[in-house]
């Protein structure tokens, strides 16, 4: 049987942010509604709102954040007079004459779902929201809750070093590499901005690198030494060991009580017969980069990365209770697993953190299927604010679940049970209000 659904529960719309080079919206995503709004239906309600938010795919996180936020309320982005003076670019970027939802407020505030760089990407949103980048009459509150989706890359990632940037000198990038390529790509991508389709726009308006703004000599230098990538305000540095350590010494991320949070960490192993962990044949013949840079990130020893992990360790204390482990210290979430696509590691302070194995499995997929919302529903019974909640899934990579629709009962399982939990939070804030 399904959850009941309650007259007066709204659905709370859906912002998905995706991630770095990505910005094709629903043409992959595909038919998640189905499932997702399996509850609403149910109940002969609509489906939920679902918004795909236009953001920089390749821009830095604070440029991203504005940009999310503007394309919500509407109006002229503004990247703010001191971060423009500071990294070398105008303040204003495009405008937006209309939001996706202008109401966007304390009152009606809106969930998140961010794949890989959209996770940072909506924290960094909530926390210009808390220190009133955008003005007091904004709160972070605004944000409902926040699903990162698989192994978002909070306290940066390996790759990024695999790819070209140097781990001395970032932000500079090491010739040759595919870092270089993909830098230069990006100035291809955007000095054709106004010719190209909205899937590739890099939404570098801010920073003249179109044919109607720049010369084609100019480019051509670029291609070679890029004046964006190789800074500090794009994406690439931003996931470095070194910015996550400048964010968290900050504090910038830390919870916000009147917020649900989930993460996912996916692995590609599985156990084999005697035990031991291997890769499925199956990921390594669809999606062989990945599973050699997972393993190449797996071998990597980053000394940033060692240095802070010592430093973090010995302030943890952990509690087993049921198969779930809380934490409480500056060392909050720390996914390194083996064959794992993004670390998942964020540094703050008095903050909880709850893990749980993710289960998309025969047995649980049957369960859906023969007693709709029954089984999942147990999940979120009790549901928190302010604390993260870990779901480790297993046998899955960095893009076998989200965003890429190909209709598996595994994919099929994780939309029904996120339906379920966002269902859920929009319930318990219908309750509140009416008492």
């Amino acid at each position: 049987m399904a959850l009941p659904v309650q007259p007066d529960t709204q659905a709370v719309p859906l912002v998905i942010v995706e991630g770095f080079f990505c910005g094709a919206g629903a043409i992959i995503w595909g038919n998640f509604h189905q499932y997702s709004n399996h509850v609403y239906r149910a109940g002969g309600k609509e489906d939920r709102r679902v918004i795909f938010a236009r953001v920089g795919p390749a821009s830095s996180l604070h440029d991203r954040a504005c940009e999310l936020f503007f394309s919500l309320i509407g109006g002229r982005v503004d990247y703010g007079e001191e971060h423009a003076r500071q990294h070398g670019h105008k303040r204003f970027g495009r405008t937006h004459a209309r939001g996706s939802y202008p109401a966007w407020s304390r009152r009606n505030p809106l969930h998140f779902m961010g794949h890989s760089l959209g996770g940072p990407t909506i924290v960094k949103l909530q926390w210009l929201l808390k220190t009133g980048f955008f003005g007091a009459r904004y709160h972070p509150d605004m944000i409902l809750s926040v699903n990162a989706k698989v192994s978002s890359p909070f306290r940066g990632t390996q790759l990024v070093y695999l790819l070209g940037e140097d781990v001395h000198n970032a932000p500079a990038v090491r010739r040759p590499s595919l870092g270089l390529i993909l830098s230069a790509w990006a100035h291809v991508l955007a000095y054709l901005a106004p010719i190209l389709p909205t899937e590739l726009d890099m939404h570098a308006d801010a920073r003249a690198l179109s044919f109607a703004e720049t010369s084609f000599s100019i480019t051509l230098r670029r291609l070679w030494r890029s004046d964006w990538a190789e800074t500090e305000d794009a994406a690439p540095y931003d996931v470095t060991f070194q910015a996550a350590h400048c964010r968290e010494s900050q504090m910038e991320g830390a919870l916000n009580p009147g917020t649900y949070y989930r993460s996912y960490a996916a692995c590609m192993t599985e156990n084999s017969g005697d035990g031991s962990p291997s890769t499925p044949w199956r990921h390594m013949l669809t999606m062989p980069l990945l599973c050699l840079s997972s393993r190449a990130m797996r071998h990597y020893d980053s000394p940033s990365l060692f240095l802070a992990e010592q430093e973090s360790m010995s302030k943890v204390t952990a509690r087993g209770d049921q198969g779930r482990v809380e934490r409480k210290s500056f060392l909050v979430l720390r996914h390194i697993l083996r064959y794992t696509s993004l670390g998942d590691l964020i540094f703050l302070s008095e903050t909880k953190c709850r893990h749980s194995t993710y289960s998309l499995d025969d047995s649980r997929r049957a369960a859906d299927m023969l007693n709709g919302s029954q089984e999942t529903a147990k999940r979120h019974a009790h549901l928190e604010q302010g604390v993260w909640h870990v779901q480790h899934i297993d046998a899955a990579h960095h893009v076998s679940i989200v965003p890429f629709w190909v209709g598996t009962s595994r994919q099929k399982a994780f939309w029904r049970d996120l339906g379920d939990w966002l269902y859920a939070i929009d319930a318990t804030r219908s309750t509140a209000q009416t008492m």
